[in-house]
Formats: C-alpha cells, structure tokens, sequence
C-alpha cells in the first residue's frame, strides 16, 4: 500500500540569522557614535591641561605601560603656566613673611592705632598716623619719628620690592605762609619719608613719592576723629605680581556706570 507524505505545516526560515546582524551592526553603530561624541574635544586645551597634570605629578602613567614609562614632554604654554604658578606662590609667601615681620616690629604702635599693615593684591600697606611723624600743618619728620622709619628701613632694605610713599590730609585747608595747599603738604610729607629711608639705606631707585591732598579719605572728614584717621603717610610694598588686565576688543569702549 502507498505511503502518503507527511506534508509540514510550518517552513523553516532560512534568513533568521538577519535580524540577530542587523541588532549587533545596529549596537555597534550606537557604540562608535558615542566614542566619536566622548573624543571629539579641544585638542590644544587637552593637550594644556594634560601636560600641566603630568608636570604637576611628575609623570602619567598609561593603562598597560609600566611604571616606568618616561612622562610625555610639556609644551611651552604648559611649562610656562607651571612656572607662573609656582612663581605666584613664592611671591605670596614672601609677602607674608613681609608682613608678619612688621607686625612683630610696629607691634606696640599697632596696638594703640597709630599704625595700620594690611596685605592685599597690590602688596603691604604700612599706614602711619600723621601726628606719628609730623607737628600739625608741617613736613619736617619728629625726633621720636624717626625710630619707627629707621625700623622699617631696616627690615626693607634688602628685599626687592619697590616703594609707594603716599602722604594724605584731610579737607580742612592749611592755614600757614609755608605751604600754599594741603597738595604741597602732601608731598612734602612724602617726600620727607622718603628721603629718611634713603638716609637709611633704601635705594632712591626704588622709591616714588606721591602726594594725595584730602582725595582718598578712609573716614568721614566732618568728625575730629575721621580728620586724623585721614591725615596719614602710606608706604606700599609692591607685590610684583603684575594687576589683571581685561583686554577689551579693538574699537570696543568699556561700558559707562
């Protein structure tokens, strides 16, 4: 008797191994997309900050190389931004110490008011009373003044900063035949101190006097006690960092307050 063929209901689907490719060409795609987004990054900055991390620690050490490897070589900018920074380091270190030596000199004037040192960007600032150094409406320094200049011109007179001398009155106009204006009593001020430190052993060169008048008060003018706060001499050691400076595009003007 004749066998009837089984006939199958279903076909086997010779193509199924497609759709598996098509995901895996699918997921590659993605994967190198979002390798390309990660690497796509300013080259010179990553090459700047990698060098200034490499100079920082001493080496960088590469997944699979050896702990030997020999540290990629800086570029210039890095070399240079490694060295300004070490440089501002040692400055602010040195105008601390400044600082703190004058403190420990001034001490007893500090304390009663007479002498104020602050530190800020442009360097310290020693600010001394008038009636410290001067009879009113006068230039020539006091006797007893004269310790306390001699004082700092001994601890400033081998370091390598400059000198600012300000003198500074108040709004009151002088009233004597020897100086026309507080401008001339000013300077004059300045310029005494000026001349002493030279006496004792701050070279001229590195000093400037400048008289202010009654234009940069620290104290209201209309109180006894604000008009002797602002008749002071101030002498500035200047930092020698360099002050920022915003480059404004050519043909641009800085906006008006």
């Amino acid at each position: 008797m004749r066998r009837r063929r089984r006939i199958r209901s279903d076909h086997e689907n010779h193509d199924r191994w497609l759709i598996s490719y098509a995901d895996f060409i699918t997921l590659l795609f993605a994967f190198f997309v979002v390798m390309y987004a990660v690497s796509a990054v300013n080259e010179n900055k990553y090459r700047v900050v990698a060098d200034a991390l490499g100079g920082a620690f001493g080496k960088i050490t590469v997944a699979g190389e050896g702990a030997g490897t020999r540290p990629p070589e800086l570029s210039p900018e890095a070399r240079a931004y490694i060295e300004r920074g070490r440089l501002v380091q040692e400055e602010v270190a040195h105008m601390n110490e400044v600082a703190s030596s004058l403190l420990d000199v001034l001490g007893p004037l500090v304390k009663e008011g007479k002498v104020r040192i602050t530190q800020g960007r442009r360097g310290v600032s020693i600010e001394i009373n008038a009636n410290v150094l001067f009879q009113p409406g006068q230039a020539e320094l006091e006797v007893a003044s004269r310790d306390v200049l001699r004082s700092v011109a001994e601890r400033l007179r081998d370091e390598p900063f400059n000198l600012e001398i300000t003198g500074h009155t108040d709004l009151l106009p002088i009233s004597n035949s020897t100086y026309a204006s507080n401008w001339e009593l000013s300077a004059m001020r300045a310029t005494s101190v000026v001349r002493y430190l030279a006496e004792n052993g701050i070279a001229p060169e590195r000093m400037q006097a400048i008289g202010r008048e009654a234009t940069r008060p620290v104290a209201p003018n209309n109180t006894p006690e604000g008009r002797a706060r602002n008749r002071r001499v101030e002498l500035m050691i200047l930092s020698g960092m360099p002050d920022p400076v915003e480059e404004l595009p050519l043909g641009k003007r800085p906006a008006k307050p």
